[in-house]
This record gives C-alpha cells, sequence and structure tokens, in this order.
C-alpha cells in the first residue's frame, strides 16, 4: 500500500523565523530512505484553533501525519491536546512515563515541577515513544484510518526519536522490505544529470531513482522494495552499477557522507598526510576536514593566509609573484599549495585563493573567480573556477572548497584531475 505523508511543524518560533524548521527537513530525508511519500509540510503556531484547523486539512489528505513540538510542559505546548480532540480520544495519565521523566530530573541533578507530569499525559490506546533523549516521550496510534505520529520538537530529540522510535513503528507499516543506495556526485549540475536521467527515471517503478541537489553537488538516491533485504539487494545493484558507469569519476561515493570524509579515507588507507593553505576559504577546509572524527590520523594542519603579508611570510609565496600576478591567480594558488606542503611537512597540501565579493579586483577578476591547487611530491595542479557572481560569499567558499577536496579525492583515486 502506498502511503501519503504530511509533517506538521507546530511552534510560533517557526513561523517568527527565530529558528529554522530542521525537524521538517531531517524527517522528509528519513521517510524518503524509508520509501515513504511525503507530499506536505505544514507549518502553524501555538494556537489551538489553528492547530485544530491544520489537523483536520491533514487527516483529509494524508493517511500518516507526523507532528513535532507542542509536546513540553508549558502552556502553549497543546499539540497533544488538539490531536486527541481531532481523533476523539481522551488524554489518560501514563505512570510509567511519569517515572521516567522523575528519572531524567534526578539524572541531571534538576528539582522537577509539577507542570511537567502533564507529559505523562498520553492519548488512549497509543503506542508510547520513549524519550531517552528528554522530558517528553512521543506517542503513535491509529484512528479514522490516518496513523498519527508525535514528536517532540527540540533536533536534540526529534533526531534520535525518530530514529529510534518512530521508525521502527513506520517500518512495520509497510509490507516487506525498503533498502536504497545514495550515490554521491560533484562537478555535474541537477538540471544536467537529470536531464541524462529523466527518461529513465519516468519508466522506473521498482526500483525507483530520485535525485537530489545538494551545495554543490548532487545526490541520486535508488530505492527497491522487496520481500527481503537480499531481494531488495539485488534489485538495486544493477541500477546502481549503471549510473556509475554512465557518469564515471563524477562519482565519488555510494552511501558515504561527504567529499572530505572520502579524501580523509583514501590518505588513512595509503598512509598519508594532508595539509591546507586557505585564502578566500577562511578556515573553512580545516573545519571540514576536523569536523569529522579521527581527522587527526592525516590532517596536520592549516594556514589561513588571507593577507599577501600571511602568503609571503609563512608560506613563502614571493613578494615578486604576487606583484606580478595579483593574489588571485593561478600562479599564486600554486605557490600557496607548495608552501604548505614544505611548512606543515605533508603528502597533499590543498590551497584556495579568490574573490567571494562583494567587489571584484583591480586586476579585472570578477567575484566568483576563484583558484584552487593540490601539490603534492609528484606534481602541482591548479583549476581555475568562474563560479558566478550572483551566489553569496558562503556559496562560493562551500564550492571553492569542495573543488579542492575534489582535487585531492582524484589524486587518491588515480584518477585525472579533469574529465
Amino acid at each position: 500500500m502506498s502511503h501519503t505523508v504530511e509533517i506538521l511543524s507546530v511552534g510560533t518560533e517557526l513561523l517568527l523565523g527565530n529558528i529554522a524548521n530542521t525537524d521538517a527537513q531531517m524527517l522528509s530525508q528519513g521517510l524518503s530512505e524509508l520509501g515513504l511519500n511525503v507530499y506536505y509540510h505544514t507549518v502553524v503556531g501555538d494556537n489551538p484553533q489553528r492547530v485544530k484547523q491544520a489537523v483536520a486539512i491533514a487527516k483529509d489528505r494524508a493517511d500518516i501525519i507526523i507532528t513535532t513540538g507542542g509536546l513540553g510542559p508549558t502552556c502553549d505546548d497543546l499539540t497533544k491536546n488538539v490531536l486527541a480532540e481531532s481523533f476523539g480520544k481522551q488524554l489518560i495519565f501514563h505512570p510509567e512515563c511519569a517515572r521516567q521523566i522523575e528519572n531524567y530530573f534526578s539524572r541531571i541533578g534538576r528539582t522537577m515541577t509539577e507542570n511537567n507530569l502533564q507529559q505523562a499525559m498520553l492519548p488512549e490506546g497509543c503506542t508510547i515513544l520513549d524519550n531517552d533523549w528528554g522530558t517528553a516521550p512521543g506517542c503513535a496510534f491509529f484512528a479514522d484510518g490516518v496513523h498519527v505520529i508525535m514528536l517532540p520538537g527540540p533536533p536534540s530529540e526529534c533526531r534520535p526519536m525518530f530514529q529510534y522510535r518512530a521508525k521502527p513503528y513506520l517500518q512495520s507499516l509497510s509490507e516487506g522490505v525498503i533498502a536504497s543506495h545514495t550515490l554521491k556526485l560533484f562537478g555535474i549540475g541537477e538540471s544536467t544529470m537529470e536531464a541524462q536521467l529523466r527518461e529513465q527515471m519516468n519508466a522506473m517503478h521498482n526500483p525507483t531513482l530520485a535525485p537530489y541537489a545538494k551545495e554543490g553537488e548532487c545526490e541520486l538516491r535508488v530505492t527497491a522494495k522487496a520481500p527481503t533485504d537480499q531481494e531488495a539487494q539485488a534489485l538495486l545493484r544493477p541500477t546502481v552499477e549503471q549510473i556509475k558507469a554512465l557518469f564515471g569519476s563524477k562519482v565519488y561515493g555510494v552511501d558515504v557522507p561527504s567529499l572530505e570524509y572520502v579524501v580523509l579515507e583514501g590518505l588513512k588507507t595509503k598512509g598519508m598526510t594532508i595539509g591546507v593553505a586557505e585564502s578566500c576559504t577562511g578556515g573553512l577546509m580545516a573545519k571540514r576536514l576536523t569536523d569529522i572524527p579521527g581527522a587527526s590520523q592525516a590532517f596536520k594542519g592549516g594556514v589561513v593566509s588571507y593577507t599577501n603579508q600571511i602568503k609571503a611570510a609563512v608560506l613563502g609565496v614571493p613578494k615578486e609573484m604576487l606583484e606580478q600576478y595579483g593574489p588571485v591567480s593561478a600562479q599564486v594558488a600554486q605557490a600557496m599549495a607548495q608552501g604548505a606542503r614544505r611548512v606543515l611537512n605533508c603528502d597533499v597540501a590543498l590551497s584556495s585563493t579568490g574573490l567571494a565579493g562583494p567587489a571584484g579586483d583591480d586586476r579585472g577578476n570578477e567575484v566568483g573567480t576563484m583558484f584552487v591547487a593540490i601539490a603534492t611530491q609528484e606534481s602541482t595542479y591548479v583549476r581555475a573556477l568562474h563560479l558566478g557572481a550572483r551566489p553569496v560569499r558562503e556559496r562560493l567558499r562551500i564550492q571553492t572548497a569542495s573543488h579542492a577536496f575534489d582535487l585531492a579525492r582524484r589524486y587518491l583515486a588515480g584518477l585525472p584531475y579533469s574529465d
């Protein structure tokens, strides 16, 4: 049976823009992996009448409603009350939930106020979703032909509650096993990728193929459903191999988290080290590498050489080169990478220099003109980038760092630096 899902996010702070609705993004990604179709996102403030109206609309167009927020102890936490009323259910006090809430406060060394016990009031006949990451338990029930799942709003609670509580419940609604693999691509635009696959995607039913655009890269998720995982994997394998053959070196991994992760794993496998020299990316490459646990096994360090003085004094970029070509040039990018490899005593060094805005330079370079380079024992290579003046600084920096990692990934895999 095919299900239609609506995510109902409750919280005035979401409407005011005080916080981003990361819960809905996370849930949509997770539900897609389960093969469940999310057709609607609704955000509503902490107002009982408007929440009731939103629930009534959701009941008419979805058979799975997942709510986030409004399960806490304060007077504006009203999700349970409205959902119970909308589906004709009474709220029942659950002593076991009350004990878990009391134990939570005891564990963190805080005094529990009486209003916290209202979190133990849950719809009659529901499946309790224990919250080991906070105080408000979630719950799930089936009524009026609709499955309702209520999750807490704080992302630190919502994410694990979905992963370890809601996911098993949702999987029980599906006959058979749903499996998927995600192929990560760099160096191709979403529209170009989609154009090459459009006819195939429209014709596919099991497995299915779905494209996703990320910041400067693309994803393709292949999903299959079968009675067993082994049969689902057998359905997935030919499509995965076909896509890898079609896009070649632009596919940098299957079910991997990021380009920088692939780079670090490649370095560890070869027993090699890496360092970075950054100008326009301002330390972003170093951050992305050190965000990964175990990065110290391969990452030696970085130099943020934002000024010509540091490029010359620390990295050894010749002053005459800076004067002749300017800091935004292939020559300087190359010298920065070579200098970083020498100063940081690493096997592989990456560099970045360019114009992230708001203005170009006096040499005719426009915003979005970037150069990244890689220096190894064998050689140095520079990639010139013209990313356009319209993207904001942050996006330009992200794309530039990714291009540098792509050079390292290609070097470690024995691939040419350009297709």
